[in-house]
């Protein structure tokens, strides 16, 4: 353990700064301050910097600590405090001398009755504030003696005439006469937090992240807990290298501050306590059945009014006001009394299969296969088949059915080292913590994994090809060593060559692993080996897998059978599927371009999963978000997902998905126009991807440093990362070659690469690229176009304009209308300024900063000045006066506007004349500048994207007519 200055004052900074007042309030007078909370919260160290700053600035300190065994001992809480004062006594009358002498114990006598000794005290105090300003100080005031606390509480009501500040510290809920002196009270309550991370840090730091997690959540803000918790631990517990025990040891500190209470409770209430102490689910139907007590007996009443426990009254959920009771209760009791608490409880709920089965564990004094099979098969029912079971089957409550999910996965590795300790025979045992090592990889228990690995050993009934499935998780999350984990996939379905059974979960858990390694090679092997395991399973039961499969090795051929496939196979999805079905099939989406269509159920799965359920593919799920926000221009959604990913890798150590999301980060810079944070980004990805043979991977940080050089017109930069992706004429419908053709084309067509761009198109084209996706078909016209002859050019634009949802990728979408504003511009065409609006406008709301001062400079090319920024005019215009305003930008007259609104042409003038100066222009050549100036979302129906749509749809109301 390790300390600094201060530390334990983490998070109080507003106490500290509310005593700091009232010491410079001094000079007005005497005043007091009752600081309440619960045991540990950290009075007492408050109490001990308001004395450090009280003697740095020259107060004098006194001070006491009750406790209880001088409780009924006369004056000894002002013999402690008032002692190093008994010199100044001899300034005093002889009568308070006297009095004074005999609390100090100096002469013999009798004790003063209180209103005697509160006077003479209070001339004490008087005379030696003469000299200094006093800081009094009483902790644990509810164990002051009777005599003492009535003489200071006479003291205190009397002092507001002297320089003298009383602290007092009461634990919340203990009852003392201080309450009556009306003295202000600061209740002191848990901490922040980041303050009780800071503390936990500094304190301790090097624990484990599983264990981290779990001493922060048990403290749960409580300064003592997070001090001494760490220090009932191991070394090897600490480090995360042992497991932690269900209920974590207690210091005798803490069992005394949490347990203090309980004592004094009757027996009968004890013992209902420690019942729904070994349940934290238990309702008090189910606590009074285990514990023997009828519905009339209200064991509880005692423990309800110390402020232990709370009952719900609509629901009958217990719960204890802190989690350290729970742990202070069970630490009391023996073990037969856990024991038969434990054995009541398992027959109390019969009714719950997986609850029975961890009290029967939690009894069980030796080896026992029953006990060990319905743990093992209660913990992993729902992990393995993704069904609800026991009463969440019947539940309706959708939210019951999450709860339960989360418990099976947060808990199933530490029921199944459970049973694995109750197995007799070495073959099961060793089963059950393999299944333990894989369950601990996907529950972000990365660090316990080679242990129990090392605790299964090697029978006749070992599952080897799980081991290797393992052993290539942990490859992969850990180290990103694809290529091992490979070797290691492979070996696994060499080792069992049985045709694999639909419900058998090993083969599931091989399944994923070996996915993970192909989404990110552009190797075939791993492919072809996850094609080989499918053909061992019926084809309905690989679904997610086999979708995944052909949306990425074979998109072209498949795309229209793998959208449906995907829209009925997340409709199917139960309401607690298991997460390995749900992000094969988000991964697909996301191949697919149509993850925005299911983002709920993956938002769902991550909000029930995330909070000690299955991280690892909480994270990724995360990461596919964040892909889908980028590429729907929600870029500040973007990053916060992908912070959240984030952070979730580095607290539980998934450094391979920390590596996608920083790559993802840097094309999100790149897009943005931060070009050296893009590249920046980008170079750490690469150098960790290539070692490790992960060329998706490094293909995404090629990609973010080809958007941060054509953001900046450096196309031989763009042009040389992009061609590193996919060669030119040889474009991938690979990942994220699909996505790149248009990227290729325009920086080959900007660096005189002509021959080559179209060569490039013309071999996406023939490789039906383009059929894998509405986002891609607009990606092809675009490029298209771009490589066209000059006669052919506009009608190929416009067609990649106005293709179905090509306005959902405003990205790609207006990077072609900036293409086409361009071409325009060089054939003077009057209608460049709309498109190239149009454009600057989408990259000015997304965020696209050198793409819209690209947009910008082609506006300035066509005689438009924008301004972006404090200079925009902020004028907000009526609907008619934007539609009128906008039809003038393009040229049309007062008549001509006029009889397209079905207005005059006077009418029109006149709102001319009064919206000209809301624009701060003169006249109408200006309007197309001042409309483009304008803030972004105002009167955003009127937009030059959504004219444009309009005129869009205009034209093909009118072929569609013509033809």
């Amino acid at each position: 353990m390790t300390s600094r200055p201060g530390v334990d004052l983490a998070g109080r900074t507003a106490e500290l700064e509310l005593m700091d007042s009232l010491f410079v309030r001094l000079d007005r007078g005497g005043s007091g301050l009752l600081l309440r909370g619960a045991p540990g919260v950290g009075k007492t160290a408050l109490l001990d910097a308001a004395a450090a700053r009280a003697a740095d600035v020259g107060m004098r300190v006194l001070r006491a600590s009750a406790v209880e065994f001088e409780a009924e001992m006369n004056f000894s809480a002002l013999h402690q405090m008032l002692y190093p004062l008994r010199h100044h006594a001899e300034r005093l009358a002889d009568h308070h001398r006297d009095v004074l002498h005999r609390i100090f114990g100096l002469t013999p006598g009798a004790s003063p009755d209180p209103p005697t000794a509160a006077a003479a005290v209070l001339a004490l105090l008087a005379e030696v504030t003469v000299e200094h300003p006093l800081l009094m100080i009483a902790d644990d005031v509810p164990w002051l003696d009777c005599a003492s606390a009535t003489a200071l509480g006479f003291v205190v009501r009397r002092i507001s005439d002297h320089p003298i500040l009383f602290l007092a510290a009461i634990r919340t809920g203990a009852g003392c006469f201080f309450h009556q002196l009306q003295l202000s009270v600061r209740e002191i309550g848990p901490l922040t937090a980041q303050a009780a991370a800071e503390l936990l840090d500094a304190r301790w730091p090097g624990l484990g992240p599983s264990v981290r997690r779990r001493l922060l959540a048990e403290a749960a803000g409580n300064p003592l807990a997070l001090r001494e918790l760490p220090e009932a631990l191991s070394e090897p517990q600490r480090s995360g290298q042992d497991p932690l025990p269900a209920l974590l040891p207690l210091s005798e500190r803490l069992a005394a501050a949490f347990a203090s209470a309980v004592e004094r409770l009757p027996a009968p209430t004890r013992k209902v306590l420690l019942v729904a102490a070994l349940d934290a689910g238990a309702d008090l139907t189910t606590v009074r059945k285990a514990a023997q007590v009828s519905a009339g007996d209200d064991h509880l009443a005692p423990a309800q009014q110390a402020d232990l426990v709370h009952v719900d009254a609509a629901d009958g959920h217990m719960s204890f006001r802190h989690p350290l009771i729970r742990a202070a209760i069970v630490h009391r009791a023996s073990p037969s009394e856990r024991r038969s608490a434990h054995h009541s409880l398992a027959a109390a709920l019969a009714a719950f299969p997986e609850r029975r089965a961890w009290h029967l564990a939690e009894s069980a004094t030796g080896p026992d296969e029953a006990v060990a099979r319905a743990l093992d098969e209660a913990a992993l029912s729902a992990w393995r088949r993704g069904a609800p079971s026991g009463a969440a089957a019947m539940a309706s409550d959708e939210g019951a059915v999450f709860d339960r999910r989360r418990s099976t996965a947060s808990g199933a590795a530490a029921a199944l080292i459970r049973a694995g300790e109750l197995s007799p025979h070495p073959g099961d045992r060793s089963r059950r913590l393999v299944e333990a090592a894989y369950l601990a990889t996907i529950t972000g228990q990365l660090e316990d994994v080679p242990r129990l690995l090392a605790d299964a050993g090697q029978t006749l009934h070992t599952p080897t090809g799980l081991v290797f499935a393992v052993t290539a998780h942990l490859l992969t999350n850990d180290e990103g060593d694809v290529d091992a984990a490979y070797r290691f996939l492979a070996r696994a379905f060499d080792d069992d060559t049985a045709p694999a059974k639909n419900d058998n979960w090993h083969c599931y858990g091989i399944l994923y692993a070996v996915l993970l390694v192909s989404l990110y090679t552009l190797r075939p092997e791993p492919w072809q080996l996850l094609k080989t395991a499918m053909a061992r399973f019926e084809p309905t039961a690989v679904t997610p897998f086999r979708l995944c499969y052909d949306a990425y090795v074979d998109p072209t051929r498949t795309s229209d059978a793998v959208r449906k496939g995907l829209a009925d196979a997340f409709a199917a999805l139960p309401g607690d599927a298991a997460p390995w079905e749900l992000i094969p099939l988000a991964f697909a989406a996301v191949a697919m371009d149509a993850l925005s269509d299911y983002r709920y159920l993956v938002r769902r799965m991550i909000e029930r999963e995330r909070d000690g359920g299955a991280i690892a593919m909480v994270i990724p799920a995360l990461m596919l978000l964040c892909h889908d926000s980028y590429v729907h221009g929600q870029w500040d959604e973007a990053e916060t997902l992908a912070q959240e990913g984030l952070d979730l890798a580095a607290a539980y150590g998934y450094f391979f998905w920390e590596q996608q999301l920083r790559a993802l980060l840097a094309s999100g810079a790149a897009l943005r126009g931060d070009a050296d944070l893009a590249r920046t980004r980008s170079e750490e990805t690469t150098t960790w991807a290539a070692p490790r043979g992960m060329e998706v991977t490094e293909s995404y940080a090629r990609a973010a440093r080809s958007f941060a050089a054509l953001g900046q017109g450096d196309y031989e930069e763009a042009h040389a990362q992009v061609a590193r992706i996919d060669p030119p004429g040889a474009p991938s419908p690979g990942i994220p070659g699909r996505w790149k053709v248009l990227d290729l084309v325009e920086a080959a067509v900007r660096t005189g690469r002509m021959d080559q761009a179209r060569a490039h198109i013309a071999a996406a084209q023939q490789a039906g690229i383009h059929r894998i996706s509405p986002r891609i078909a607009m990606i092809n016209a675009g490029a298209a176009a771009l490589t066209a002859e000059e006669k052919e050019a506009g009608p190929l634009f416009e067609e990649a304009l106005s293709l179905p949802q090509a306005a959902r990728w405003p990205w790609e979408h207006a990077r072609i209308q900036l293409a086409y504003g361009q071409w325009l511009r060089r054939t003077r065409d009057p209608r460049a300024r709309l498109y190239l609006s149009a454009a600057y406008e989408t990259f000015d709301r997304i965020g696209a900063k050198a793409m819209a001062q690209r947009a910008r400079n082609e506006l300035r090319a066509t005689g438009v000045a924008t301004t972006t920024g404090p200079d925009a005019p902020t004028a907000a215009l009526t609907a008619q006066e934007r539609q009128i305003a906008e039809l003038a930008a393009i040229g049309l007259t007062n008549k001509q506007i006029g009889e397209r609104l079905f207005l005059s042409h006077r009418t029109v003038g006149s709102h001319l004349h009064r919206l000209y100066p809301k624009l701060g222009v003169t006249s109408r050549a200006a309007l197309r500048a001042a409309l483009e100036a304008m803030a972004p979302g105002e009167d955003d129906q009127a937009s030059p994207s959504a004219f444009l749509a309009e005129v869009q749809d205009g034209r093909q109301s009118r072929s569609a007519a013509h033809d």
